[in-house]
């Protein structure tokens, strides 16, 4: 099958009014200029590779659309698979916590969050899009420890973070702010948030915090994970987790941060929201700053899937267009190990994303593995293709 007459995004290039053929769900051939008898003619919309993405916290939202308001697990699963294939993401990695101390709750249960692993690694081969799991592990969560190894063991996990939210460090460095966080999520007393949070905080000194830290670590390179440290808040912090073994920094907090994790060699990867807002949620570090000093390098979708394609083009005011794509494409791909998709060349997967640029950018077509997937309407010669 012929795409003809896009803008093709290539990894050194943008090339106009290009063509890709598909084959066994695989790009096979790419030309310069269109094709005749092409299945679809882009008009000119750009054809960028599908992206990935290596955390994404959407799918207990999916769950528990409000609190206390659960919905079946299947189901979550099931419409944030459609809403990520409208969103233009062909592989996507479940950020899945394991932080039962979570304001979250029982969405956050051991109970709730191994059923939703299991339901990705059940579902995954009648879904639209390639799903995968990325395990959250928050380190003072000894508790959790059990239940994530015997996951890691199953092959059930693609991807593991390190995560510390104790209160003064990280991403809740405010105590105090983090305290009236707490009494405004959970309904509760600034004197009953305090309490949590200094429980919180006397967790972090359990000796038994960094052996079972090391457990895990090896336990995911010995089934080949990417790791990624998260929250980094120095160059300190960076240090001790590339240490470890960690090749991705999420979610870098500082400009110094930063500057270690790319001194290092490390992947830093930053939320697309971040990107399109121009600012962090909680006055970290903005991503188009890290964009703007060559600091940035993977882009993820975080809370909001849809912020990719407005992302990409507030960063590609500061990098070239194909930059700016591989941050959420090829560089995110490579930074988890996969070396068959993220960009379009021959070989490579056919995940694919027709884009028109305009005041509201908009993703009018989605292929996963050669297969129409998503569709606007507006590309007519789909319909052809479904019937």
């Amino acid at each position: 099958m012929w795409l003809s007459n896009f803008t093709l995004v290539l990894r050194e290039e943008v090339v106009s009014r290009g063509a890709i053929r598909i084959e066994d769900g695989a790009i096979a051939e790419i030309r310069p200029e269109p094709v005749g008898n092409a299945a679809i003619d882009g008009g000119g919309r750009l054809l960028m590779p599908g992206f990935v993405d290596l955390h994404g916290d959407m799918v207990e939202r999916e769950i528990a659309p409000r609190p206390n308001a659960m919905m079946p697990i299947d189901f979550g699963i099931h419409e944030l698979d459609k809403k990520l294939a409208a969103a233009g993401v062909t592989t996507a990695f479940a950020a899945i916590s394991f932080a039962t101390e979570s304001v979250y709750g029982y969405v956050r249960s051991l109970e709730t969050t191994g059923a939703i692993i299991e339901g990705i690694n059940r579902l995954k081969h009648d879904l639209l899009i390639d799903h995968r799991v990325h395990a959250r592990y928050e380190i003072t969560n000894l508790g959790a420890a059990p239940a994530l190894e015997k996951l890691l063991e199953a092959g059930h996990i693609d991807m593991v973070s390190l995560t510390d939210h104790t209160p003064g460090q990280g991403q809740y460095n405010n105590i105090q702010s983090y305290i009236l966080s707490i009494a405004e999520r959970r309904a509760i007393s600034e004197e009953m948030a305090a309490e949590m949070v200094a429980k919180r905080i006397a967790m972090r000194n359990n000796p038994e915090i960094e052996a079972k830290l090391k457990e895990i670590v090896a336990l995911s390179l010995k089934w080949k994970l990417s790791l990624a440290s998260h929250d980094d808040d120095s160059a300190e912090k960076v240090a001790e987790m590339h240490d470890l073994g960690v090749t991705i920094s999420e979610f870098p907090v500082t400009l110094p941060a930063a500057v270690e994790a790319r001194r290092r060699g490390l992947w830093t990867l930053m939320g697309a929201p971040n990107a399109l807002r121009g600012q962090s949620m909680s006055g970290n570090l903005s991503a188009l700053d890290a964009a703007k000093a060559g600091l940035l390098t993977v882009i993820a979708a975080d809370y909001h899937p849809a912020a990719f394609v407005p992302g990409i083009f507030k960063i590609a005011d500061y990098t070239a267009m194909p930059a700016a794509v591989a941050m959420a494409t090829r560089n995110a791909a490579r930074s988890a190990g996969l070396t068959d998709r993220g960009e379009i060349a021959v070989g490579q997967r056919a995940d694919l994303v027709v884009v028109e640029p305009g005041d509201v950018h908009r993703i009018r077509a989605t292929f996963c593995g050669g297969r129409f997937v998503y569709s606007d309407g507006t590309l007519h010669q789909l319909r052809a293709l479904v019937a």
